[in-house]
């Protein structure tokens, strides 16, 4: 599995937790940024994580700021990108079961560490359910 992540200056320190804890469990992380705590502009990080998603270099997305609110509204405007703002396990959890979600959006304010790194685990060991769910997704 390869997971793209991107952040803003304000979700670099989870961000590194995040990919710490993904190439510990052996996924393959491109890690598109950003790398320093200079406020940046959160559209550029999210389009590069978005087309790495579509282009197929990637499986899944992840994008980190703030609250995540940001990163998610700039993702779900690329065709193709069903990003999900999770803020614990349950809705990280029905993100991909039901709606086959492949970017998932975190509120580095918002979700502490912990969670964090739970809700990741959740999410992509998460498989689509299809069935109904595919035919709703297919109306997008």
């Amino acid at each position: 599995m390869k997971v793209a992540i991107g952040c803003d200056h304000g979700g670099i320190e989870l961000k590194r937790q995040i990919v710490r804890q993904l190439e510990h469990d052996q996924v393959q992380v491109l890690d598109l940024g950003c790398d320093a705590s200079e406020s940046v502009d959160y559209p550029l990080f999210a389009r590069a994580v978005c087309a790495t998603v579509l282009n197929g270099e990637a499986d899944f997305g992840i994008l980190l700021c703030g609250t995540g609110i940001g990163m998610s509204m700039v993702a779900n405007r690329f065709k193709g990108i069903r990003a999900a703002l999770c803020h614990e396990l349950f809705t990280a959890r029905m993100s991909r079961e039901h709606n086959d979600a492949n970017v998932l959006c975190l509120g580095a304010r918002v979700v502490g560490p912990g969670l964090a790194l739970e809700m990741v685990k959740t999410w992509l060991s998460t498989g689509f359910g299809g069935g109904r769910h595919l035919r709703r997704i297919e109306m997008f």
